[in-house]
């Protein structure tokens, strides 16, 4: 397999990536009781050589969930051909790297409500007072 581009300016060398094939579920016919086609992936973030301590650290913040002792898991087994399985395999560990990657949102500024918006909900909740203030008057007087 080649090498793994993630972003015009990051590569994983295929040397730093694992393959795992095992007997998959699902579509197939007699090949799911013969062929090894499901496909499982492993990038182990902690030994990588091309990740640099700053993309390291971002990529255990934000894929922590994902990891499982620093090695982050991929698996494919959509597909009747291992060779599909592979391709969907090396997108999906791309695409996980490509948004583990992305520099963490701007902080959002506070802002006040405008005079507006509170009159507005005020109203809001005085009209939803009034309405249940109406049905206790109804139903005592049912009694």
């Amino acid at each position: 397999m080649a090498d793994l581009p993630v972003t015009k300016s990051f590569v994983v060398p295929a040397a730093e990536l694992q393959w795992r094939f095992t007997r998959s579920s699902g579509p197939g016919g007699q090949n799911v009781n013969k062929l090894e086609t499901a496909v499982e992936l492993l990038f182990d973030l902690q030994a990588s050589v091309v990740l640099g301590e700053v993309r390291r650290q971002r990529l255990q913040e934000r894929l922590g969930s994902k990891l499982s002792g620093g090695v982050l898991r991929v698996v494919a087994a959509e597909h009747r051909s291992q060779w599909r399985n592979r391709e969907l395999a090396l997108e999906r560990l791309a695409q996980l790297l490509r948004e583990g990657l992305k520099p963490p949102p701007k902080p959002r500024r506070a802002t006040k409500p405008t005079r507006g918006s509170q009159r507005r909900r005020l109203d809001a909740k005085k009209q939803r007072g009034q309405l249940k203030q109406q049905r206790q008057r109804r139903h005592h007087s049912d009694d």
